[in-house]
């Protein structure tokens, strides 16, 4: 019968195993929690805190949540190192994030808690018209939001994985894009294009702008991840590995290009690197099933598939069947959507080739 793992052993390695990595989340969230309570009493003293709204619950969870969100995934980032070497010294090639993927990470994971509890204190208070808390109920629903936003973050940070990845990059993409969309000054942005959010100087330009550009630094580390965990024993599969990494990090940097330089200041440059990305996206799944054999057969099809409705819209475009609008966003869908496949269709090679490797029966056949 095994013994749980002690108090002192989790503080000295708290992403050692999955317990300890529970463990160190929960004890996160509980000083998140204490934080929040202390924080949030002090704040709401001496008044009735509405539900959402200036000086509300869901601001001050918004607030926090981002600020704890950033500090869980340094947390996570820091205790996962240890593990990294580990894993590394059972010959296998294990990623390392670098400064920026971790700056990238925990912006992202910030958003992704800021706009959350905005958005769902929204929904709380339109669903009691009226309602408001006393403070001390304030500070402990504020403590608890701050405690599920460290205890979540924490533990995707510390088991960062392909998988783990692209559900952090559709969210924070889903998220992103919405909130540019709805707190756009112009009302009919989408009679122009997609890039027209990005052209005012209101909060909307920003979320755009920001969105693509740490989308795009994600996505680079995307590249190095997703590209770790394929076969590369020989050198053709190394050969291929490499390039497919050197596209995907192309399509990031592309993709922060497009950010960076607003279509209204610097037209040749963002239509350049939005129509290079596209074509770097198109050559990459044209020649997928040359340079990585290992990679599902049916996902390769769905690349086919995406590549030709993306041309069905360039000559709905061409036509006046469709704005363009329309087709940059449904081509930023499914290149996106592409991406996220394809991390999950990389971790799920690796445990196919480790099932494999471990089932004698696999080897005798």
């Amino acid at each position: 019968m095994s013994e749980p793992t002690p108090i002192n052993r989790i503080f000295r390695r708290p992403a050692d195993t999955t317990e300890s990595r529970e463990s160190s989340a929960l004890l996160a969230g509980a000083v998140a929690f204490v934080l929040g309570v202390l924080v949030g009493f002090i704040v709401f003293q001496g008044r009735d805190v509405p539900i959402s709204g200036r000086g509300s619950i869901g601001d001050f969870a918004a607030v926090g949540g981002a600020l704890v969100a950033i500090a869980a995934v340094l947390f996570g980032c820091v205790s996962r190192r240890g593990q990294v070497r580990r894993e590394a010294a059972d010959d296998r090639e294990r990623p390392r994030l670098r400064w920026f993927d971790v700056a990238a990470l925990a912006l992202a994971h910030a958003v992704i808690a800021l706009l959350g509890w905005i958005g769902l204190a929204s929904i709380v208070s339109r669903s009691f018209v009226g309602a408001t808390a006393y403070p001390t109920s304030a500070a402990v629903l504020a403590g608890v939001a701050l405690a599920v936003t460290t205890y979540l973050t924490f533990l995707s940070a510390v088991n960062l994985t392909p998988m783990t990845l692209s559900l952090v990059l559709a969210v924070f993409l889903t998220v992103g894009a919405f909130a540019s969309m709805l707190s756009a000054t112009d009302p009919l942005w989408w009679q122009e294009n997609l890039s027209a959010l990005g052209m005012t100087d209101d909060i909307s330009a920003m979320a755009f702008n920001l969105t693509l550009i740490v989308a795009g630094v994600m996505v680079t580390t995307i590249a190095h991840y997703a590209t770790a965990y394929l076969p590369h024993s020989t050198p053709a599969e190394a050969r291929g590995r490499s390039r497919v990494r050197t596209a995907l990090v192309l399509i990031g940097i592309l993709l922060a290009c497009v950010g960076i330089f607003p279509v209204d200041e610097f037209l040749a440059v963002h239509n350049t690197a939005a129509t290079g990305m596209v074509v770097v996206y198109i050559t990459l799944v044209v020649s997928l099933r040359r340079l990585l054999p290992s990679m599902p057969r049916v996902f390769v099809l769905l690349g086919y598939t995406y590549v030709a409705v993306i041309v069905v819209l360039a000559v709905f475009f061409i036509t006046g069947y469709y704005n363009l609008t329309a087709v940059e966003l449904v081509a930023a869908i499914l290149i996106f959507s592409w991406i996220i496949v394809f991390l999950r269709n990389s971790g799920a090679v690796e445990k196919n080739r480790d099932g494999s490797a471990q089932d004698p029966q696999a080897l005798n056949n």
